[in-house]
């Protein structure tokens, strides 16, 4: 209430606000200016299909965040779709090419084999943050827009809920996106980025919102073949039955998994259980232990990183390189230029200068 000290005032009709206290409100609150004129707020509808329910069905109200974030792939997917058609693109073939009475496994394994994955890739990649960089390469260089990011844009002021959603699908055969929170542990966005690469296989019916609230996501069909099929992409039932044994009787096997692929403790622990490697119990007793423990460290992270460097996980050099080639070859503006990508002036122009593209001053 520091912005609006009237604010209760206002809602209990006491004192009326003025019209510039009122533009001001709106624009701090994310809400169309016309809406506060209405009875009540309007029910806005999401705008791609909400795996986060059974049903698909929209059952809530969305953050102006989400409901932001959302507006801005599909105009990006949109332009990308429209330029690959013009230089008559041929359509990725991945996209759609699975069924949900498919074995999701059999697709994880065929998702393996498209990006060129070879067992073990992930132990040899030091860190998390390079594990998920490599990853989101990979796929981007198979013509998928991929992008992560935990703000709107390069606002930092306007955070992604996780509790909200971990990422979406948007399915094309010519411009396919997946999007993942980057407010989300790293190890967790691996997971997510498995999963929405997933979506893409199932294509039309395949494009939503994604959330995990619990480890039993209650999305129906197609989230549990997502989940069976990023589960094998990630932790191949093969290569985790020939570790078990070595792993199993150290005191934290799932967080020294966890390591060796790249992905949540949780999800290390949730394939065991399904392969029978643990039981339930012992599987449960570990995920309330390590939730309270994630809890206690949720505040506990690092600085934003290098401006630059975000960008090839916010805009993507895949989607980047297309449109700085636009705006040099004179088929867009650097009006449009600027609102595809979200940089401005002179960081478009030094964006473009990293990724080898220098542009006329």
């Amino acid at each position: 209430m520091g912005r609006f000290p009237n604010l209760p005032q206002w809602e209990r009709g006491e004192v009326q606000p003025t019209f510039r206290q009122l533009e001001d409100f709106a624009k701090a609150t994310q809400v169309p200016f016309g809406f506060l004129f209405l009875p009540e707020p309007p029910r806005i509808s999401l705008p791609i299909s909400d795996f986060r329910t059974v049903g698909h069905a929209y059952a809530g109200s969305a953050s102006p965040e989400l409901l932001d974030t959302i507006y801005t792939m599909q105009r990006r997917q949109d332009w990308l779709r429209e330029t690959q058609m013009e230089c008559e693109a041929e359509p990725l073939a991945f996209v759609g090419s699975a069924r949900l009475t498919d074995d999701p496994a059999a697709i994880g394994r065929e998702m393996r084999r498209f990006l060129d994955l070879e067992d073990g890739w992930a132990n040899r990649v030091r860190t998390w943050q390079e594990a998920v960089s490599a990853m989101r390469g990979m796929i981007e260089a198979q013509g998928v827009l991929a992008v992560i990011n935990g703000v709107v844009g390069n606002n930092t002021h306007r955070k992604l809920n996780v509790a909200e959603f971990r990422g979406f699908a948007l399915c094309d055969d010519q411009a396919p996106l997946i999007f993942v929170n980057g407010a989300d542990a790293k190890s967790a966005q691996m997971f997510t980025l498995a999963h929405e690469l997933a979506h893409l296989w199932l294509g039309a019916d395949g494009s939503g919102l994604s959330g995990f609230p619990g480890i039993f996501p209650e999305g129906g069909a197609i989230e549990a073949f997502c989940n069976k099929a990023a589960a094998e992409f990630l932790v191949p039932e093969a290569e985790l039955r020939a570790w078990w044994p070595e792993i199993q009787r150290e005191a934290a096997p799932f967080e020294t998994l966890a390591r060796r692929f790249k992905v949540s403790p949780i999800v290390i622990g949730r394939r065991a259980m399904d392969l029978r490697l643990v039981d339930r119990r012992s599987f449960f007793d570990f995920y309330e232990a390590y939730t309270r423990q994630e809890q206690r460290q949720k505040q506990i992270g690092g600085g934003g990183g290098d401006f630059y460097n975000n960008q090839n996980a916010r805009v993507g050099s895949l989607f980047a390189v297309q449109v700085i080639r636009a705006a040099k070859e004179g088929r867009i503006g650097f009006k449009q230029a600027y609102d595809l990508t979200g940089l401005q002036g002179g960081a478009f122009q030094e964006y473009a200068r990293r990724l080898g593209m220098e542009l006329p001053r």
